[in-house]
């Protein structure tokens, strides 16, 4: 994910938390459908569809985090391109604790409704050329449901990174509680702590079932200014027709010392007649423009022209074609001289036409053409 929050962002999760308020007050009138009260095996939830403008954005709910419900869901971001997940302490953490130098933290840990919260700090900066955002938070660790009464999975006991402060370095203002938060699901292990893995990757799962998760194809029709509910989107746990009966083209995923396993894949890209390699990022929290890094272009960054055809092919054969338009598939070519990033990264309008497969026990990602 290449974390850029601007303003029409801010906006859309706003939007998002207020749905999830109101639906789950109707939803919790009965008894939630589909509730999963032990994770240990195969299980799949629905996730929340919203669109602002030509920004699209996938959410999961977070319902509980430790031992105490949330007053009303969160909808955190649903991140194929990043690793762990990263919340605002504000409604989860007693407003005492939280401070505008720190989380208060007496001795290593302390101890909250089953969150516990480490004195161990971390500073994460989002953005480039354009600006940066940066958080400042804590590790934590606690059991956190997924879903909502539509229905839920509790995961293990999982870390991930709690903020206290959110600020825009441009202009020195602190952004709005909850603005970025996400749920990252990439391998490998975060760039907030090498502790923190994708919240999917913990569960224990019964037998002959895999580590990791399938994404299904986002329908379009789902895609609506007020955040929609669509089912069985996220399947957690991989079956063996998963990995070798359902035509996903697996690709092994390079090891690297300090991230882990790298989502990366090496591939060869071609637009307007020009063609170059490539490593490619699918990337659900990339919400609007596809980035193509070439080291030969002439311009830091060019829009590609409405009507350009885009393909590429990965090293194991997987092919795609898509046609910029004026309402999808947006795409412009950087040089990384400039970005100082060397991913080629396709937003979530690949999403729209293609399933995914994260197998985090084989260090393997899967893609299918719908």
């Amino acid at each position: 994910m290449k974390k850029s929050y601007s303003t029409p962002i801010l906006i859309l999760l706003g939007l998002f938390f207020i749905t999830l308020s109101v639906s789950c007050k109707k939803d919790n009138t009965v008894p939630p459908a589909n509730t999963i009260s032990d994770p240990v095996n195969f299980a799949k939830l629905g996730l929340y569809e919203q669109i602002g403008g030509s920004t699209r954005r996938i959410f999961i709910a977070i319902s509980q985090i430790g031992s105490q419900p949330l007053a009303s869901p969160y909808g955190l971001v649903f991140d194929t391109g990043s690793t762990g997940m990263t919340i605002d302490a504000n409604g989860i953490l007693p407003a005492s604790m939280i401070t505008a130098n720190g989380l208060i933290v007496a001795g290593d840990s302390v101890n909250v409704n089953g969150i516990t919260v480490t004195s161990q700090q971390a500073l994460i900066t989002y953005g480039g050329v354009d600006g940066s955002v940066q958080e400042y938070g804590n590790l934590a660790y606690a059991t956190v449901q997924l879903g909502d009464g539509h229905g839920s999975i509790t995961t293990p006991r999982i870390p991930f990174f709690i903020y206290y402060k959110i600020v825009n370095t441009t202009t020195g203002k602190p952004l709005a509680a909850h603005s970025a938060d996400v749920f990252g699901v990439g391998p490998g292990v975060s760039y907030t702590s090498r502790l923190i893995g994708s919240p999917l990757s913990y569960f224990k799962l019964g037998a002959n079932i895999t580590n990791g998760f399938r994404l299904a194809v986002l329908p379009s029709s789902g895609f609506n200014t007020t955040a929609t509910y669509v089912p069985d989107l996220l399947y957690i746990g991989l079956t063996p027709k998963d990995l070798s009966g359902s035509n996903f083209i697996m690709h092994t995923l390079s090891y690297n010392a300090i991230s882990g396993y790298l989502p990366n894949i090496t591939s060869t890209v071609t637009y307007g007649g020009t063609s170059t390699s490539a490593s490619i990022l699918f990337d659900t929290g990339t919400p609007t423009t596809s980035i193509i890094e070439n080291s030969a272009a002439t311009a830091n960054v060019a829009n590609l022209p409405i009507n350009t055809v885009v393909s590429f092919t990965t090293s194991q054969g997987f092919n795609y074609q898509y046609t910029v338009t004026s309402t999808a598939n947006a795409t412009e070519v950087e040089n990384p001289s400039y970005s100082l990033d060397t991913r080629t990264i396709f937003s979530i309008d690949f999403f729209l036409n293609n399933e995914y497969l994260l197998d985090y026990t084989n260090h393997r990602i899967g893609l299918k053409n719908n």
